[in-house]
Protein backbone atom coordinates (compact mmCIF):
# COMPACT_ATOMS: atom_id res chain seq x y z
CA UNK A 1 0.00 0.00 0.00
CA UNK A 2 2.78 2.43 0.88
CA UNK A 3 4.44 1.82 -2.49
CA UNK A 4 1.18 2.38 -4.37
CA UNK A 5 0.61 5.58 -2.44
CA UNK A 6 4.08 6.81 -3.35
CA UNK A 7 3.51 6.15 -7.02
CA UNK A 8 0.14 7.90 -7.11
CA UNK A 9 1.53 10.80 -5.12
CA UNK A 10 4.38 11.24 -7.59
CA UNK A 11 2.00 11.28 -10.56
CA UNK A 12 -0.20 13.84 -8.84
CA UNK A 13 2.74 16.04 -7.97
CA UNK A 14 4.04 16.08 -11.55
CA UNK A 15 0.60 17.13 -12.79
CA UNK A 16 0.30 19.78 -10.13
CA UNK A 17 3.77 21.12 -10.87
CA UNK A 18 2.90 21.54 -14.56
CA UNK A 19 -0.10 23.64 -13.57
CA UNK A 20 1.85 25.70 -11.07
CA UNK A 21 4.60 26.63 -13.52
CA UNK A 22 2.43 27.48 -16.50
CA UNK A 23 3.04 31.22 -16.08
CA UNK A 24 5.50 33.49 -14.25
CA UNK A 25 4.72 34.04 -10.53
CA UNK A 26 2.60 37.09 -9.90
CA UNK A 27 1.19 37.15 -13.44
CA UNK A 28 -2.30 36.07 -12.38
CA UNK A 29 -2.82 38.16 -9.26
CA UNK A 30 -1.59 35.56 -6.79
CA UNK A 31 -2.89 35.95 -3.27
CA UNK A 32 0.58 36.38 -1.76
CA UNK A 33 2.08 38.39 -4.63
CA UNK A 34 3.23 41.09 -2.18
CA UNK A 35 5.51 38.58 -0.50
CA UNK A 36 6.88 36.93 -3.64
CA UNK A 37 10.03 39.14 -3.67
CA UNK A 38 10.89 37.59 -0.31
CA UNK A 39 10.25 33.99 -1.41
CA UNK A 40 12.87 31.52 -2.59
CA UNK A 41 10.57 29.57 -4.93
CA UNK A 42 7.23 31.33 -5.62
CA UNK A 43 4.66 29.64 -7.85
CA UNK A 44 1.26 30.58 -9.23
CA UNK A 45 -1.97 29.94 -7.35
CA UNK A 46 -3.99 26.86 -8.37
CA UNK A 47 -7.55 27.36 -9.62
CA UNK A 48 -9.13 26.61 -6.22
CA UNK A 49 -6.84 28.97 -4.26
CA UNK A 50 -9.78 31.05 -3.06
CA UNK A 51 -11.63 28.14 -1.47
CA UNK A 52 -11.65 28.02 2.33
CA UNK A 53 -11.29 24.58 3.90
CA UNK A 54 -11.14 23.16 7.41
CA UNK A 55 -7.32 23.13 7.55
CA UNK A 56 -4.80 25.72 6.41
CA UNK A 57 -1.02 25.43 6.25
CA UNK A 58 0.27 28.41 8.23
CA UNK A 59 3.70 29.72 7.20
CA UNK A 60 5.25 31.92 9.91
CA UNK A 61 6.72 35.19 8.64
CA UNK A 62 9.28 36.22 11.24
CA UNK A 63 12.22 38.65 11.29
CA UNK A 64 15.92 37.87 10.91
CA UNK A 65 19.01 40.09 10.64
CA UNK A 66 20.03 37.94 7.68
CA UNK A 67 17.05 39.15 5.66
CA UNK A 68 18.87 42.35 4.71
CA UNK A 69 21.61 40.61 2.72
CA UNK A 70 20.13 37.23 1.77
CA UNK A 71 18.57 36.94 -1.74
CA UNK A 72 15.34 35.86 -0.01
CA UNK A 73 13.97 36.20 3.50
CA UNK A 74 14.85 33.45 5.93
CA UNK A 75 11.19 32.76 6.74
CA UNK A 76 10.48 32.24 3.04
CA UNK A 77 13.03 29.52 2.25
CA UNK A 78 11.39 26.91 -0.05
CA UNK A 79 8.30 29.14 -0.12
CA UNK A 80 5.81 28.72 -1.52
CA UNK A 81 6.30 25.74 -3.82
CA UNK A 82 7.22 23.53 -0.86
CA UNK A 83 4.03 24.40 1.02
CA UNK A 84 1.83 23.82 -2.03
CA UNK A 85 3.35 20.43 -2.81
CA UNK A 86 2.96 19.28 0.78
CA UNK A 87 -0.69 20.28 0.65
CA UNK A 88 -1.18 18.21 -2.49
CA UNK A 89 0.16 15.19 -0.62
CA UNK A 90 -1.84 15.94 2.53
CA UNK A 91 -5.06 16.08 0.53
CA UNK A 92 -4.23 12.91 -1.39
CA UNK A 93 -2.97 10.76 1.48
CA UNK A 94 -5.25 11.80 4.34
CA UNK A 95 -8.84 12.85 4.99
CA UNK A 96 -7.79 16.33 6.08
CA UNK A 97 -9.90 18.91 4.26
CA UNK A 98 -7.00 21.24 3.46
CA UNK A 99 -6.75 24.45 1.49
CA UNK A 100 -4.64 24.22 -1.63
CA UNK A 101 -2.48 27.23 -0.68
CA UNK A 102 -0.74 28.33 2.48
CA UNK A 103 -1.69 31.13 4.86
CA UNK A 104 1.27 33.45 5.43
CA UNK A 105 1.01 34.65 9.01
CA UNK A 106 3.07 37.66 10.05
CA UNK A 107 4.50 37.38 13.53
CA UNK A 108 3.21 40.88 14.31
CA UNK A 109 -0.39 40.02 13.44
CA UNK A 110 -3.11 38.55 15.65
CA UNK A 111 -4.13 36.49 12.62
CA UNK A 112 -1.78 33.93 14.11
CA UNK A 113 -4.60 32.89 16.43
CA UNK A 114 -6.63 31.73 13.42
CA UNK A 115 -4.02 29.09 12.54
CA UNK A 116 -3.80 25.99 14.77
CA UNK A 117 -0.79 24.69 12.77
CA UNK A 118 2.24 26.64 11.59
CA UNK A 119 5.51 25.92 9.82
CA UNK A 120 8.68 27.82 10.72
CA UNK A 121 11.72 27.48 8.44
CA UNK A 122 15.38 28.35 9.12
CA UNK A 123 14.20 29.10 12.61
CA UNK A 124 17.75 29.22 13.94
CA UNK A 125 17.95 32.68 12.38
CA UNK A 126 14.88 34.23 14.00
CA UNK A 127 15.01 37.18 16.37
CA UNK A 128 11.98 37.85 18.57
CA UNK A 129 10.96 41.10 20.18
CA UNK A 130 9.13 41.06 23.50
CA UNK A 131 5.86 41.62 21.62
CA UNK A 132 6.58 38.71 19.25
CA UNK A 133 7.35 36.40 22.17
CA UNK A 134 4.20 37.40 24.03
CA UNK A 135 2.03 36.77 20.97
CA UNK A 136 3.61 33.36 20.41
CA UNK A 137 3.20 32.48 24.10
CA UNK A 138 -0.51 33.21 23.87
CA UNK A 139 -0.67 31.24 20.63
CA UNK A 140 0.83 28.12 22.19
CA UNK A 141 -1.15 28.48 25.41
CA UNK A 142 -4.32 28.49 23.33
CA UNK A 143 -3.38 25.17 21.74
CA UNK A 144 -1.25 26.24 18.77
CA UNK A 145 1.34 23.94 17.20
CA UNK A 146 4.44 24.75 15.15
CA UNK A 147 6.67 22.47 13.08
CA UNK A 148 10.17 23.90 12.62
CA UNK A 149 12.63 22.82 9.95
CA UNK A 150 15.87 23.51 8.07
CA UNK A 151 18.19 24.64 10.82
CA UNK A 152 21.45 22.95 11.56
CA UNK A 153 24.37 22.59 14.00
CA UNK A 154 24.64 23.62 17.63
CA UNK A 155 24.84 27.37 17.02
CA UNK A 156 21.56 27.50 15.11
CA UNK A 157 19.90 25.32 17.75
CA UNK A 158 21.08 27.68 20.47
CA UNK A 159 19.76 30.70 18.56
CA UNK A 160 16.44 28.94 18.14
CA UNK A 161 16.32 28.22 21.88
CA UNK A 162 17.04 31.87 22.71
CA UNK A 163 13.74 32.65 21.00
CA UNK A 164 11.98 29.75 22.71
CA UNK A 165 13.25 30.89 26.12
CA UNK A 166 11.91 34.35 25.40
CA UNK A 167 8.48 32.79 24.80
CA UNK A 168 8.69 30.38 27.75
CA UNK A 169 11.61 31.22 30.08
CA UNK A 170 11.60 27.77 31.66
CA UNK A 171 11.08 25.77 28.47
CA UNK A 172 12.98 22.51 28.06
CA UNK A 173 13.28 20.33 24.99
CA UNK A 174 13.15 16.54 24.65
CA UNK A 175 14.13 14.02 22.03
CA UNK A 176 10.75 12.65 20.97
CA UNK A 177 10.67 8.95 21.93
CA UNK A 178 9.80 6.33 19.35
CA UNK A 179 6.58 5.38 21.11
CA UNK A 180 5.21 8.93 21.14
CA UNK A 181 1.80 9.28 19.43
CA UNK A 182 3.16 11.87 17.00
CA UNK A 183 5.08 9.08 15.23
CA UNK A 184 2.04 6.81 15.03
CA UNK A 185 -0.82 8.88 13.66
CA UNK A 186 -1.35 7.91 10.02
CA UNK A 187 2.07 6.30 9.59
CA UNK A 188 4.22 4.30 11.99
CA UNK A 189 7.63 5.97 11.97
CA UNK A 190 9.69 3.93 14.40
CA UNK A 191 12.53 3.92 11.87
CA UNK A 192 13.20 7.46 10.73
CA UNK A 193 15.85 8.78 8.39
CA UNK A 194 17.68 12.07 8.09
CA UNK A 195 15.95 14.07 5.36
CA UNK A 196 18.57 16.02 3.39
CA UNK A 197 18.37 19.25 1.48
CA UNK A 198 18.55 19.16 -2.30
CA UNK A 199 22.03 20.74 -2.17
CA UNK A 200 23.51 17.83 -0.18
CA UNK A 201 21.29 14.91 -1.19
CA UNK A 202 24.02 13.44 -3.43
CA UNK A 203 26.76 14.40 -0.98
CA UNK A 204 27.10 13.92 2.77
CA UNK A 205 23.36 14.22 3.46
CA UNK A 206 23.85 16.96 6.03
CA UNK A 207 24.90 20.61 5.94
CA UNK A 208 26.60 23.30 8.00
CA UNK A 209 28.00 20.73 10.41
CA UNK A 210 24.61 19.30 11.39
CA UNK A 211 25.66 15.68 11.20
CA UNK A 212 23.18 13.95 13.55
CA UNK A 213 19.42 14.34 12.88
CA UNK A 214 17.09 15.12 15.78
CA UNK A 215 13.33 14.96 16.17
CA UNK A 216 12.85 17.22 19.18
CA UNK A 217 9.91 18.83 20.93
CA UNK A 218 8.98 21.59 23.33
CA UNK A 219 6.09 20.43 25.53
CA UNK A 220 3.43 22.25 27.49
CA UNK A 221 2.68 21.49 31.14
CA UNK A 222 0.36 18.64 30.13
CA UNK A 223 2.89 16.97 27.85
CA UNK A 224 1.39 18.18 24.57
CA UNK A 225 3.88 18.95 21.81
CA UNK A 226 3.78 22.69 21.10
CA UNK A 227 6.87 22.86 18.88
CA UNK A 228 8.17 19.90 16.87
CA UNK A 229 11.72 20.63 15.74
CA UNK A 230 13.30 18.86 12.77
CA UNK A 231 16.94 19.70 13.53
CA UNK A 232 19.79 18.92 11.11
CA UNK A 233 17.26 18.12 8.38
CA UNK A 234 15.52 19.85 5.49
CA UNK A 235 12.01 18.43 5.26
CA UNK A 236 10.82 21.40 3.22
CA UNK A 237 13.28 20.60 0.43
CA UNK A 238 11.93 17.06 0.22
CA UNK A 239 8.44 18.49 -0.35
CA UNK A 240 9.66 21.18 -2.72
CA UNK A 241 11.62 18.76 -4.93
CA UNK A 242 9.19 15.84 -4.79
CA UNK A 243 8.54 16.42 -8.51
CA UNK A 244 12.25 16.52 -9.37
CA UNK A 245 13.61 13.18 -10.69
CA UNK A 246 17.02 14.13 -9.30
CA UNK A 247 15.72 14.18 -5.72
CA UNK A 248 15.33 10.62 -4.33
CA UNK A 249 11.72 9.57 -3.85
CA UNK A 250 12.47 7.76 -0.58
CA UNK A 251 13.30 11.04 1.13
CA UNK A 252 10.22 12.82 -0.20
CA UNK A 253 8.02 9.94 0.92
CA UNK A 254 9.53 10.07 4.40
CA UNK A 255 9.01 13.83 4.53
CA UNK A 256 5.35 13.55 3.56
CA UNK A 257 4.71 10.87 6.17
CA UNK A 258 6.36 12.95 8.86
CA UNK A 259 4.50 16.14 7.94
CA UNK A 260 1.14 14.38 7.70
CA UNK A 261 1.66 12.80 11.12
CA UNK A 262 2.49 16.21 12.59
CA UNK A 263 -0.66 17.75 11.09
CA UNK A 264 -2.87 14.96 12.40
CA UNK A 265 -1.27 15.16 15.85
CA UNK A 266 -1.79 18.91 16.02
CA UNK A 267 -5.43 18.60 14.97
CA UNK A 268 -6.23 15.91 17.54
CA UNK A 269 -4.21 16.93 20.63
Amino acid sequence: MAKLRSVSLSIGLFAAAAALFCAPPGSRGNRWARYEPEMQDPVNDPPDAGEKREFAFGRLRYRSPRDSWSPYARWAIDCNKSDRQFLIGLRRLSRVDAQSIEEIVDIESDEIFDQPWMFGVAIGDWVLTDAHALRLRKYFERGGFMMTDDFHNDREWEEFMIGVKKIFPHAEWIEIPNDHPIFHMNYNLESRVQIPGQNVVHGPGYERGGVVPHWRAILDSKGRVMIAACHNMDVGDAWEFADDPDYPERFSSEAYRLGINYVLYAMTH
